[in-house]
C-alpha cells in the first residue's frame, strides 16, 4: 500500500472536518489502540501455529 503526502494530507483534513479539533485526539488514540491490539493479536495468531 502506498500512500503519499497528499493523500496523508486529505485524510487529515477530512478527520478535523467531520470530527472537529476536540475530538479528533481522542479518536486518534481509540484508533491507535485498536490498531496496535489488532497486530498484537495477529502476532500472537501467527506464533502459536
Amino acid at each position: 500500500m502506498d500512500i503519499g503526502f497528499g493523500e496523508i494530507v486529505l485524510i487529515l483534513g477530512l478527520a478535523l472536518i467531520l470530527l472537529g479539533p476536540k475530538k479528533l485526539p481522542k479518536a486518534a488514540r481509540s484508533w491507535s489502540r485498536m490498531i496496535h491490539k489488532l497486530k498484537r493479536d495477529i502476532d500472537s495468531a501467527l506464533d502459536d501455529k
